[in-house]
C-alpha cells in the first residue's frame, strides 16, 4: 500500500470525509498531520501545495489536492491502482 499523508485540522467536514474514503479503500496507516497548532502550517503548506485549504493529499509523492480531486480520481477509477503502488 502507498503512504499516504494528509494535512488537516480537526473540525473539517472534508477531511473527515477524505480519510472515510480513503480508509474504505483499504487505507489503514494514514499520516495525518493536524495544522491546528503548527504556527505556520498554512503558510507552510501553500509553499508545499499553492493551496489554502485542508484536506491536502499525498499518495507517496504525488499531490492529490483535497477532497474533491480525491473523490474525482476514486470516481474515475484511478485511485485504487495509486493506493497499490508507492
Amino acid at each position: 500500500m502507498a503512504h499516504v499523508r494528509m494535512y488537516c485540522t480537526a473540525f473539517c467536514p472534508y477531511c473527515v470525509r477524505a480519510e472515510m474514503l480513503l480508509k474504505s479503500k483499504g487505507v489503514d496507516d494514514l499520516d495525518k498531520i493536524s495544522l491546528d497548532y503548527e504556527p505556520h502550517g498554512f503558510t507552510d503548506l501553500f509553499e508545499l501545495t499553492g493551496r489554502r485549504t485542508v484536506p491536502q493529499i499525498f499518495i507517496g509523492d504525488r499531490h492529490i489536492g483535497g477532497f474533491d480531486d480525491l473523490a474525482e480520481l476514486d470516481a474515475r477509477g484511478e485511485l485504487e491502482p495509486l493506493l497499490v503502488t508507492d
